[in-house]
């Protein structure tokens, strides 16, 4: 486990990741990355993926297309 601390950022608020969380991560400089509630409670950081970004946005437009068969199936 690694503590992290909020710093100020121009008139946002972030953390500064140690240099062994980014190898892990795969990232770097000006790389962006994801940040996800996890079923937990917690979040979760994961690298940017452009493939599953859009994967995303395809399942929420069918969600969205096929509500109340998703509703009544649900039953």
């Amino acid at each position: 486990m690694v503590e992290l601390k909020i710093i100020k950022v121009g008139n946002s608020m972030g953390v500064r990741l140690p240099r062994e969380a980014l190898s892990r991560l795969h990232v770097e400089d000006g790389d962006r990355v994801i940040l996800t509630e996890s079923p937990e409670g917690g979040y979760r950081l994961t690298p940017y993926d452009p493939e599953f970004e859009q994967q995303m946005i395809d399942a929420e437009e069918g969600m969205r297309r096929y509500r109340n068969t998703l509703k009544a199936l649900a039953k």
